[in-house]
């Protein structure tokens, strides 16, 4: 098939492009910056298009540009930024009626789970809004695919996971981690976004996917940690501080960025369980089974020196293509010390390895506040 990625850039979409042009199919890579790209190692092997899905005559431009497209993939998002949800109905109607005039078939969504709730965040509530905007009459039919917690390296959800359970000797608690979630691999999240491509396979319409088993944020914290061979203690807390505070407070105490992690945080009043339509009724499950979520954080653990996201032995790996601030404190330390260790003495800097995860975190935050310091004067 000709396929067109928006997000092209972004953690799931740089490796499902990769995941589609082993499949044998043509990708075009949508994204507001198209020289962006260079940083990917699939980047000789698509066609680079410009798409701002904020902008409707970019959209129609890109659709012009692109060529006959068979599939949409719609995975771009503004969480984490003023105004989002607005923002994120706008460019997937943008986007629906540019795929509609273009004449595609099929647009494969991929979302969070919406529980059924009155209440529901920011966050939440955008995702369902978001397959309404691109679900338009007489356009491409629509899969959508609603996920809660993606394990991988490089994943927003896990290295928040990650960077928690490294930094506190003693992890904060509150009830809201002993709801149930059930988590996915990065690994079976392709799996399934492949498959929902083939409209032999997969008919259009809303569909849970999910790891072989359902846990809670308190276990997956301890998976982690279990993982990386630490030793933490867990402090149960009383739910008395508003779940905007606790996304300020978190989104300071990761690096991951504040207002992202503010606004997932603010999702976590809900179990995220799948729901009874699951797309593991209509696709067989992968070679070898779904990833248990231990071997999916275990892998994402062991992740070696990052890769071209094309060329990773493993989806859980970290690329290097993915955000600064994912793979953990001793990494962003090595990095950071490289830069001025000559080349000769660089392989003692995994002497970072061993320094303990709070302390670790520690020296990786005075220094992101000394250069931020340097660079205001």
């Amino acid at each position: 098939m000709r396929v067109l990625v928006t997000g092209a850039t972004g953690y799931v979409g740089s490796r499902l492009i990769a995941g589609l042009l082993e499949a044998g199919h043509e990708v075009v890579a949508a994204t507001r910056d198209p020289e962006k790209l260079g940083r990917f190692g699939w980047c000789e092997r698509v066609q680079a298009v410009l798409l701002d899905a904020d902008d409707p005559t970019s959209v129609d431009a890109a659709f012009g540009v692109a060529g006959p497209i068979d599939v949409v993939y719609y995975l771009v998002h503004a969480i984490g930024q003023p105004g989002f949800r607005d923002r994120d109905n706008i460019s997937a109607a943008n986007v629906a009626a540019g795929a509609k005039a273009a004449g595609v078939g099929r647009i494969v969504y991929l979302g969070g789970f919406v529980p059924d709730n009155d209440n529901l965040s920011e966050h939440l509530a955008s995702r369902a809004e978001v397959a309404g905007a691109l679900n338009v009459e007489g356009g491409a039919e629509l899969v959508w695919l609603g996920a809660a917690v993606i394990i991988g390296a490089g994943s927003t959800s896990f290295e928040m996971v990650r960077y928690v359970g490294d930094r506190f000797w003693v992890i904060p608690l509150p009830p809201w981690a002993n709801h149930d979630i059930d988590p996915i691999s990065i690994r079976d999240v392709l799996y399934y976004l492949l498959a929902a491509a083939d409209p032999a396979a997969v008919p259009a319409g809303s569909y849970d996917i999910a790891g072989p088993a359902t846990t809670t944020y308190r276990e997956l914290l301890a998976t982690y940690v279990d993982a990386a061979g630490e030793l933490r203690a867990g402090l149960p807390m009383r739910d008395i501080v508003p779940r905007s505070v606790v996304g300020r407070v978190a989104g300071a105490a990761v690096p991951v960025p504040s207002g992202l992690a503010a606004d997932l945080i603010e999702s976590l009043d809900h179990p995220m369980t799948a729901s009874d339509t699951v797309l593991r009724d209509h696709v067989p499950d992968p070679p070898g089974g779904l990833t248990a979520i231990e071997d999916a954080v275990a892998a994402a653990v062991a992740s070696p020196r990052p890769q071209p996201v094309d060329a990773l032995a493993d989806p859980h790996h970290l690329a290097d293509s993915d955000p600064l601030w994912a793979g953990g404190d001793a990494l962003r330390l090595r990095r950071a010390a490289a830069t001025v260790t000559p080349a000769v003495a660089r392989p003692a800097l995994v002497l970072f390895n061993a320094v303990p995860g709070p302390l670790a975190g520690a020296l990786r935050t005075g220094l992101d506040l000394l250069l931020a310091k340097v660079r205001t004067r």
